[in-house]
């Protein structure tokens, strides 16, 4: 077992705080234990609290996310959405979608000039680029399968709101560098700034958003969409241009949707379906990755990754053209992960050279930006249920803009649209007419929260934040284990690639291997080095029933047990 302390933690601080110790686990294996696996470790251990307490995997993700929307506000959030994966003990697949919605004033042009051209600015930050939340709706969603009272999992959320807590320094670089986003776009003063820079050891107490829950551990769900935290994000609406209104808000439901559900290589892959691509994407790409059977190489080998890549590539220009929210398109998704399609698809596949992208996919505007936020639980409890979720807030603290008097950040999800056919969003994914903006939509995500099955027991929980990387990632990690036969630790932590058909580039981790960078440049593919890929969150569970939990060594993402 892998442990990490920050020592500095340990300074004489004055203020009254519990949280100043953080242990960070990056690995455990045990037996007859449940185990949490997310992006913070106060907020791993609140899962692992209720675990403790009787609960089970459902009441520990719900406290593990409110926990993460006060220790983890770059993404972790109650001003923003998300999609469940789950199974329960008695075999039960469960799919929510609590995905944030247009509002009603919504309008397919609303970011473009009087000249046509989009806006990006307006869909990425401030006011009018807030969505619907769906957060609280999706958690008690999952209360309905919890066994412990809601009051009682939002204790730790409130406890760390109230007395604080000790930021790492990753968490302190972040705040500095959007600084200057933060007052650009809030008119009040907000507990994100501070005269001196973030340094870590800081303390970040937020009272205004304690009270929040507190309102919510009293009013419930009523009370975020039609009691006074309502009220107060219609008042930040009015401060600037927002048009979230009153309807949006009480109308607001989380959808229980059928879980995707596929089968590779003698395992069964239960995974989101729309609107988020995520599911259909490892479909089509785990799909396609099998005509050629990547067990006979070697991970990360060039006959590996270019195969990997080519099924990105595939999938990722279907995305482009066919999904968005089913409620408003002809979902296309059977078709689209059927064999039949697939191996047309293949069929241009070549191993000797990179196949143009222009050769799969209708390209109409090739230049995209890059930005990656997203949070992810993995959680398996003693019971045998089994829960992943992913949750965002869509770039790094959403719009920049925390709801006055109540503390929490508001998404931007608006930009995941497409806000105009061509125009990629901030994480460069090109969209066109079935992701087009409409009142009441909900925006087509990446997310892809993961279960794997063999002989109907639960093998992998998965998920991944990253943007458009999130597809990709998971589809290797899984790869990784039933493919190349890594263990959990290995997949997690192993160098990440990247391809999404726009922009043509492999993207590829610091630490890829150099050897077969240059044996794919030979076949005419163009890489980028980049910081890191996604913060993979793993859990594994081999034919002993031994339970291998990982939490990504590229952050603060941490282990707790039961």
């Amino acid at each position: 077992m892998k442990k990490i302390l920050y020592a500095a933690f340990f300074l004489s601080i004055t203020v009254s705080a519990q949280y100043t110790d953080i242990n960070i686990i990056k690995e455990v294996k045990v037996q007859n234990k449940g185990v949490v696996v997310c992006a913070h470790p106060l907020a791993s251990e609140a899962g692992a609290q209720m675990l403790k307490q009787g609960g089970n995997a459902f009441d520990a993700v719900i406290a593990t996310q409110l926990a993460l929307a006060v220790v983890y506000p770059q993404a972790g959030n109650i001003g923003g959405g998300g999609f469940l994966v789950a199974i329960t003990a008695e075999g039960k697949k469960i799919a929510l979608d609590y995905r944030e919605t247009a509002p009603s004033k919504a309008s397919f042009d609303m970011y473009w000039d009087k000249n046509g051209n989009a806006n990006t600015d307006l869909s990425q930050y401030g006011r009018l680029a807030v969505g619907v939340p769906g957060s609280i709706s999706g958690m008690f969603e999952t209360l309905k399968y919890a066994k412990l009272p809601f009051s009682k999992l939002i204790e730790p959320a409130i406890a760390l709101a109230e007395k604080g807590f000790a930021i790492t320094e990753p968490e302190a670089t972040l705040l500095n560098t959007h600084k200057a986003d933060f007052l650009k776009n809030n008119k009040n003063k907000t507990v994100f700034v501070k005269d001196k820079d973030w340094k870590i050891g800081d303390l970040l107490i937020q009272k205004e958003l304690a009270e929040t829950l507190r309102r919510i551990q009293k009013g419930g769900e009523k009370e975020f969409y039609q009691g006074k935290t309502a009220d107060l994000i219609l008042a930040e609406m009015k401060l600037g241009n927002g048009i979230v209104q009153s309807q949006d808000l009480k109308n607001y439901k989380t959808k229980v949707r059928t879980p995707l559900v596929f089968d590779y290589k003698g395992h069964q892959i239960v995974a989101m379906p729309l609107p988020s691509s995520g599911g259909t994407l490892l479909a089509q790409m785990l799909k396609m990755a099998s005509y050629e059977d990547l067990s006979k190489y070697q991970q990360n080998s060039a006959e590996a990754v270019q195969i990997m890549v080519e099924a990105e590539r595939r999938a990722f220009a279907d995305r482009a053209e066919y999904m968005g929210d089913p409620d408003f398109i002809e979902d296309k998704t059977q078709m689209l992960i059927s064999d039949e399609y697939l191996k047309t698809r293949w069929k241009s596949y070549d191993p000797k050279q990179a196949t143009p992208s222009k050769d799969v996919g209708n390209i109409i505007n090739p230049n995209p930006k890059e930005s990656m936020q997203t949070t992810h639980i993995s959680i398996l409890d003693k019971f045998g249920n089994a829960v992943s979720v992913t949750t965002t807030l869509n770039g790094y603290y959403g719009s920049k803009t925390v709801v006055s008097g109540a503390g929490f950040f508001l998404n931007n999800e608006m930009d995941d649209f497409s806000i105009k056919p061509g125009v990629p969003n901030m994480f460069g994914a090109v969209g066109g007419e079935a992701n087009k903006i409409e009142p009441g939509k909900r925006m087509l995500s990446s997310m892809t929260p993961t279960l794997v099955l063999k002989d109907n027991k639960i093998k992998i929980v998965v998920g991944t934040p990253g943007g458009t990387t999130i597809p990709t990632s998971v589809f290797q990690a899984i790869v990784g284990v039933i493919d190349f036969k890594q263990n959990a630790n290995f997949s997690v932590n192993a160098p990440k690639f990247h391809h999404q058909w726009l922009p043509e580039i492999v993207k590829v981790e610091n630490n890829f291997p150099e050897t077969t960078i240059k044996a794919l440049e030979q076949k005419n593919y163009k890489f980028e080095k980049i910081k890191q890929i996604g913060k993979t969150e793993m859990i594994v569970i081999d034919d002993n029933k031994t339970i291998h939990a990982v939490a990504d060594g590229r952050g603060d993402d941490s282990v707790a047990v039961e």
